[in-house]
């Protein structure tokens, strides 16, 4: 079924919904408990403020935030932070600084996500097993997760619904069992007792920390809006709130029978599951982390190709495993993304100790959510006072999470957090380089030059370089060309072809648009083509150029055969030959010390980054790369004296 019919309401939509969008938030039950009792002694206060601070943050944060009001900032369709940010870029250029932020700390958090996940499944097994070798148990599954990325998850994901559907209706009759004869813990719902937990438990603020573990997949949602639709994301919401409610509370009515003890090897989750069902509480369970460690995985991959097409990111090779709309796989950032998840096991050892480095990040990702979101609805003219009402809201209960979890910091919430300064830094760098580099493209007027091309052109004396000649170019505007692009056309080399094309590549805010426009500007010598690329679809210039070129052909727009008198009267198809101009930092540069630092590591990243041309899907064998400086200021007073 395509990508556009699992958009309309649905059952099938509703099934795709709780496969892909909620499996990092349906898993949260494995562990949300565990880390707000860590090592104390279980107390009613701590039960009942426990379910009440869990109910009333998936109220506020995931229901109204993202379910009812976030997923409003749809994109032609699409959602997630980076589209949420094309919505209101051209506003104003500050909000680029909370859109990467909080790309970069969702990426830096589907680190821990998976390792965190899966660990809690596996570790249901130690009451039975106390020597089981969890760790390897996870290596193992995080390994072969990550090995069947470049297969894509066509076929997986079919199971995604269905196992969710699975997990979902489970864990709402574990807790519906454990609730029988204790329906008092209902009571919990008054928030008043969420407010007796943070202000008479000793230190009850800081348990924040682990409530805020009940909603991390939220911002996921939203990042899924583009698999199932708006409609079918709410619809399902309730289906799956239910189940999440149900076994928070009956964890709860668990606990209420436990007042005293301190948790050891059991779960309150899988406190709840009897003996006789321990196997498969604990298969459907993996397979359950499995689904939400996949989702995080790729949205991964399509928050990095977004970043890519914004030039906010090294360019990277991306593969399209199968012709499912929007599914891509990057293999870069898979294998990084693994080694990062290994290396978490390896470092914590156990999910209690995962959970110290996990929430930070993803809370700050809330912020930048908020700010954006706020700005959006501004520009919705939404009433300001509302607008302004929703922001203060936001702000205090996202504020009052962001510093609870920043007690884990020295814990392993250092980890994230510095994984997230990183990842932005990056993208900061690469963006600023980029625009350094696009002040210092000096552009000419195209017309005086036309009448010089012709005549090189029909030159004989100068050998040919190729029938057709395509240049790659950033000018958006047909009357001007870059200069260097000229003088490699008749300065570097003098380069003799029957017909120059210019490309130009105009990433638009519509994620999915894909199409061009064609400009004759001399007649059998001069084309210029812009293709309108939305920033989800790959720059397949090679195929996407060739399929305008047969277009045009078909209507005699333009004649590309060779002009060789004897290869023209057969009508064979003359050459394309591409020409991609690279810059280097130059020598004669005299930079300040910040600038010095971009362009340098900018430089650095880009000799590990994908080529221009392989970037553009372009083929080997017909590719120039030229070389041109990057002067930014040039060397002054240079005192040299002639003898």
């Amino acid at each position: 079924m395509s990508a556009i019919d699992l958009k309309k309401l649905s059952f099938a939509g509703f099934l795709v919904s709780i496969g892909i969008v909620f499996g990092d938030i349906g898993t949260s039950p494995l562990y949300t408990y565990t880390a707000i009792i860590g090592s104390r002694p279980i107390t009613e206060l701590i039960a009942l403020g426990g379910v009440s601070a869990i109910f009333w943050t998936l109220f506020f944060q995931t229901t109204l935030k993202y379910v009812f009001i976030t997923l409003r900032a749809d994109n032609k369709g699409e959602g997630g932070i980076f589209s949420l940010y094309t919505l209101i870029r051209k506003y104003r250029k500050w909000l680029l600084f909370p859109a990467i932020l909080g790309g970069a700390f969702l990426l830096a958090d589907s680190i821990i996500t998976p390792p965190i996940s899966v660990s809690s499944a596996i570790e249901g097994l130690k009451p039975k097993f106390p020597n089981i070798p969890v760790m390897p148990i996870v290596i193992t599954i995080i390994v072969v997760l990550f090995m069947i990325q470049r297969k894509g998850t066509s076929f997986i994901g079919k199971l995604f619904g269905p196992v969710m559907m699975i997990w979902f209706t489970m864990i709402a009759i574990l807790g519906m069992g454990e609730l029988i004869g204790n329906f008092s813990v209902f009571k919990a719902l008054n928030p008043y007792y969420a407010y007796k937990l943070l202000s008479e438990h000793p230190g009850g603020f800081w348990l924040l920390g682990g409530v805020f573990l009940c909603t991390t997949g939220a911002e996921a949602l939203y990042s899924d809006l583009g698999h199932c639709g708006r409609k079918n994301i709410q619809i399902s919401w309730l289906y799956v709130k239910i189940c999440l409610i149900l076994c928070y509370f009956g964890q709860a009515a668990w606990l209420m029978n436990h007042i005293g003890t301190t948790l050891t090897d059991v779960s309150p989750f899988f406190g709840l599951v009897p003996d006789w069902f321990i196997f498969p509480a604990i298969i459907v369970a993996t397979m359950a982390t499995i689904i939400a460690s996949q989702a995080l995985i790729s949205g991964s991959f399509t928050l990095v190709a977004e970043a890519i097409r914004l030039n906010l990111w090294p360019k990277l090779r991306v593969v399209f495993p199968s012709d499912v709309k929007g599914q891509l796989y990057i293999p870069a950032i898979n294998w990084l993304l693994m080694a990062g998840c290994i290396a978490v096991v390896l470092h914590f050892k156990e999910s209690k100790n995962m959970e110290a480095a996990f929430g930070l990040s993803v809370t700050l990702t809330m912020l930048m959510t908020t700010i954006l979101l706020s700005f959006y609805l501004l520009t919705k003219k939404v009433n300001k006072l509302a607008v302004l009402g929703l922001l203060i809201l936001f702000l205090c209960i996202e504020g009052a999470f962001l510093v609870a979890n920043l007690k884990k910091f020295m814990h392993g919430g250092w980890v994230t957090l510095f994984l997230g300064i990183v990842i932005f830094l990056i993208m900061y760098i690469w963006h600023r380089a980029g625009e350094i580099k696009r002040k210092l493209q000096n552009f000419t007027p195209l017309e005086p030059y036309l009448p010089v091309l012709k005549e090189l052109s029909i030159d004989e004396k100068v050998p040919k370089y190729a029938t057709n000649l395509v240049y790659l170019t950033s000018s958006n505007n047909s009357s001007q060309i870059e200069e260097r692009t000229m003088y490699s056309i008749l300065n570097k080399q003098p380069k003799r072809a029957d017909i120059y094309w210019f490309v130009h590549i105009d990433v638009v805010d519509e994620p999915y648009r894909m199409s061009y426009k064609t400009e004759v500007i001399e007649k059998e010598d001069v084309v210029w083509i812009t293709f309108k690329l939305g920033f989800r679809i790959a720059p397949r210039i090679n195929l996407l150029f060739r399929k305008v070129v047969e277009e045009m052909v078909r209507n005699k727009e333009v004649n590309i055969n060779s002009r060789y008198s004897s290869l023209d009267k057969h009508n064979i198809t003359g050459d394309f030959r591409f020409v991609v101009i690279e810059r280097f930092l130059s020598f004669e540069n005299e930079l300040s010390f910040s600038n010095n630092f971009i362009l340098k590591v900018y430089f650095l990243l880009k000799r590990i980054s994908l080529p221009d041309e392989k970037e553009f899907g372009l083929d080997y064998s017909n590719v120039t790369v030229e070389k041109s400086p990057l002067i930014l200021h040039s060397a002054k007073n240079i005192n040299l004296v002639r003898e």
